[in-house]
Formats: structure tokens, C-alpha cells, sequence
């Protein structure tokens, strides 16, 4: 298994590409003409919200379940909600038992949706560090095997898949704008597409309350950050202790990083609902909140935005686009009546 973030490369990608085909599929990439004509160069849009689950994470959890041997116990992971999907549906159609860790913060759709398919959820601590200890506890006492969100070859390779698949279907792509967390979709991504396109530029985008990355990235090393509620929360969590893979490879593939409040998330949401037709979590709407709130400096297109899930809430959902308040642990998002 690869160990080191210098021996995951293109090949790596392609060969998931392999694994996955028939648990994953290959999502479509539509334009958004609304935000094309806002940016001023054409905007597309990648649907991983048409996943069996909802969300990319089908992939890197799909990826990293295919090796596993035929006697294995059952797999366990930590999540802050789509990654326990992708392992729960993968761990299915395997025939193995799942158990999946989260903290308090994620929300009651998410944990719902994975005991729906068929997974043990075990709700740990207020954080998903916290979580991640009992993810490593079961794999101790109980001999599971783990799946990562983020920090491991397999699942970086799974969610680089989309890479692939963004360069066959338009090569001319100059920009991508990527929602930014652990890094496994972000450095995934951009191994690549920099492999087929060295020129191609990433952008990361996370929002501005516990953008564990973020702060990474700019000090130079993995920095702590405290977890609060977002409407972004799939963004949320550190990005462990003994992070080898998604810190050093951001560092070397990513060329800048964005934050965004949690009013340019809302505003965003109801972009994407309103003007592309499309339901989505907030973390999937990162990339259009910096494009409307004119924080990607430079932009050159085609650029392209992953829209990574749509698992949410539906009733905080039907408050964003009534243009209600909307409350996050102590803040409050104030409403805004959506106005193209």
C-alpha cells in the first residue's frame, strides 16, 4: 500500500477509476449559465449529488474497500456525515458489517441516513477527533478494518476519480474551485488533473469558522481548530494527529485558498437552488459563494465547482430558501430574501 504522499500519482487515480466502476458512477457536468454570466467566464458544475449516496465519497470509500480480504470482520470509520454513507453502501455490497463514529455536531439527516443504510452509527464527544478515537478503539478491540475520511491512498485516489473525469470532459478546464475539509478531495483532485494538465489552477475554498486546512496550510503545520456548528458542517473537523498525506499534498498542489462566511454560504444555497435547479448542502456551495462574493481574484475560465452533496436537512433547507434565519449553535445566519 502506498505510504507516502511521493508515491501516489496519476496511476494510482487511474487504477481506482477501475475499482469503483459499477459502486460509483461517473456524474455529469452542467454548466451554470446564472454564474458563467456573473464570473464573466464559463462556470460548470460537477454533480456528485447524482451518487448512489448523495455524495463523492462513494468513491475513496469504495476504492479503499475493494482490497480488503474476504475474511475481514467488518469496517468502521469516523465521519462527519457523507464519508459514513460511502463506506455504509460500499460495506454493503461487500457483505460487511459497517460501524460508523460521529460527534454530536452532525446533523440528525445525516446520522438517519446512515443507519438507513444498514450501518451501526456510534455518536462520540463533540468533535471528530473524538470520534476518530473510537473509529481506532474498534479497530484495536474488535479487529475491523478502518476506512479514513480523508488522510489515506486509497480514499485520495477514489475522490481523485473525479479529476479524471473532469479533464475527459473538458479539457480547455483553466480553473477548479474545490471544496476545501481533510484535503482528500482537494489533493485527490488536483494529483489528477495537474498529472493530465500541469497549468490547471486549484482553488480550495472552506468556510471562515473552523477551517482546519486553512489554518494548516498557512502555518505551515497541522493546527487544531475548534468544531462549531456551519452550514458547511460536511466541511468540518481537524485533520488528525498524525496527518502524512493531505497536509503535504495540498502544500504542493493547491494554488490558493479561499474563505467564506456563513451568510455567503446561505446566499449561495439558494443561488444554486433557485437559478441552477439544484438542492445541495452548504459545503457544496463554497465554490459559488467565493465566485459571488468576488473572492477568487484572477479568475480564468472555464473554471469548474464540485457540487459534493446533498445531504442535509431538508426543513434548515426549506428555511434558506423561504429566506428565514437560521440558527448555528450561538450565531445566528440572518435571512435574506433571494434577489438574482
Amino acid at each position: 500500500m502506498t505510504t507516502s504522499p511521493e508515491e501516489l500519482s496519476v496511476a494510482t487515480v487511474v487504477a481506482a477509476r477501475k475499482a469503483i466502476a459499477g459502486t460509483a458512477l461517473e456524474t455529469p457536468l452542467v454548466p451554470s449559465p446564472f454564474l458563467s454570466a456573473r464570473a464573466g467566464t464559463e462556470i460548470l458544475l460537477k454533480l456528485e449529488i447524482a451518487q448512489p449516496v448523495g455524495a463523492f465519497k462513494i468513491r475513496g470509500a469504495a476504492n479503499a474497500i475493494s482490497v480488503l480480504p474476504e475474511d475481514c470482520p467488518g469496517v468502521t470509520c469516523c465521519s462527519t456525515g457523507n464519508h459514513g454513507r460511502g463506506v455504509a453502501y460500499a460495506a454493503k455490497a461487500r457483505g460487511l458489517r459497517a460501524v460508523v463514529c460521529m460527534s454530536a455536531l452532525v446533523p440528525d439527516a445525516k446520522v438517519e441516513g446512515i443507519r438507513a443504510l444498514g450501518a451501526e452509527v456510534r455518536i462520540i464527544g463533540r468533535s471528530q477527533d473524538e470520534a476518530a478515537e473510537e473509529s481506532r478503539r474498534l479497530v484495536a478491540e474488535e479487529g475491523l478494518a478502518e476506512i479514513p475520511p480523508f488522510d489515506d491512498p486509497l480514499v485520495i485516489a477514489g475522490q481523485g476519480t473525479i479529476g479524471l473525469e473532469l479533464l475527459d470532459s473538458r479539457p480547455d478546464l483553466e480553473t477548479l474551485l474545490i471544496p476545501l475539509s481533510g484535503g482528500g478531495l482537494a489533493a485527490g483532485i488536483a494529483l489528477a488533473a495537474k498529472a493530465r494538465k500541469p497549468g490547471i489552477r486549484i482553488i480550495g475554498i472552506s468556510m471562515d469558522r473552523g477551517a482546519a486546512m486553512y489554518e494548516s496550510l498557512r502555518a505551515g503545520r497541522n493546527i487544531a481548530v475548534e468544531e462549531v456548528p456551519s452550514l458547511a458542517d460536511s466541511l468540518g473537523g481537524g485533520l488528525g494527529a498524525d496527518n502524512r498525506l493531505t497536509l503535504p499534498l495540498c502544500r504542493d498542489l493547491i494554488d490558493g485558498t479561499v474563505l467564506v462566511t456563513e451568510a455567503e454560504i446561505y446566499r449561495a444555497m439558494q443561488c444554486h437552488y433557485y437559478e441552477d435547479r439544484i438542492v445541495c448542502e452548504g459545503g457544496s456551495a463554497v465554490g459559488a459563494a467565493a465566485l459571488l462574493a468576488g473572492k477568487v481574484p484572477d479568475l480564468k475560465g472555464p473554471a469548474a465547482t464540485i457540487i459534493t452533496g446533498r445531504n442535509l436537512d431538508m426543513r434548515m433547507h426549506a428555511d434558506i430558501m423561504a429566506g428565514r434565519s437560521v440558527r448555528l449553535g450561538d450565531i445566528t445566519v440572518e435571512g435574506q430574501t433571494y434577489n438574482a
